[in-house]
């Protein structure tokens, strides 16, 4: 799609209505309701995060989502696909100055050259304890990304077309640190399997653009 066509009709999702948790249990794993069920979130204390979905032409100016994979580490979520984002910092104003510093740390985008349209549905990780705090925001004349390598593997430039593609969607059985061979809604993009929190994050930024769009 256009970037420009793109740009016109998401400025509406301005004016509608998170569909929050009903669009984040689409891609929720059926682990997490037991997880939510026997912890109290506020009780947890959870750290704070912001992440920027970061919508943008390419050279084509065909509209694609940028999305990164996380370097490996000792931690739960190590090689995973990500949202550019981090913690809340003490010198951050708020979670969307964290967003946006965030991403021009580990892609290199300038936080004045974001325009973000919405504030989107909070999501909780409980392997780490994170409250994370998603934003929609465009990024209208990118220049080169530029990685932060010591925490960014790759960038994942998603096609618009492909990410509301619904036959990206799908049913996976993995592995990871802290649960063995379990299954989880996913989407499949650029050959990567993405589920978890950023799944659920897009499942409420897809159903958002397939009111728009």
């Amino acid at each position: 799609m256009d970037f420009q066509e793109f740009y016109e009709q998401v400025l509406k999702i301005k004016n509608l209505p998170l569909p929050g948790s009903h669009s984040h249990h689409k891609m929720s794993p059926a682990f997490r309701k037991q997880w939510l069920e026997l912890n109290k979130i506020k009780a947890q204390n959870p750290k704070k995060a912001g992440v920027m979905a970061l919508f943008y032409p390419n050279s084509e100016q065909l509209t694609h989502l940028l999305l990164i994979l996380r370097k490996t580490y000792q931690g739960v979520h190590s090689n995973q696909i990500a949202f550019p984002g981090g913690k809340l910092e003490p010198e951050d104003e708020n979670l969307m100055e964290t967003a946006l510093r965030e991403t021009y740390e580990e892609v290199g985008v300038p936080s004045e050259s974001v325009e973000v349209l919405k504030e989107l549905s909070e999501v909780y990780i409980p392997p780490s304890n994170y409250l994370v705090q998603p934003f929609f925001g465009v990024y209208h004349k990118p220049e080169l990304f530029r990685i932060q390598e010591s925490e960014v593997e790759a960038l994942v430039e998603v096609r618009l077309s492909d990410f509301l593609d619904k036959s990206n969607l799908s049913e996976e059985k993995l592995s990871t640190s802290y649960a063995k061979n379990i299954s989880v809604p996913a989407f499949k993009l650029n050959g990567y399997t993405v589920w978890g929190a950023t799944a659920m994050m897009l499942s409420e930024i897809k159903e958002l653009l397939e009111q728009v769009l």
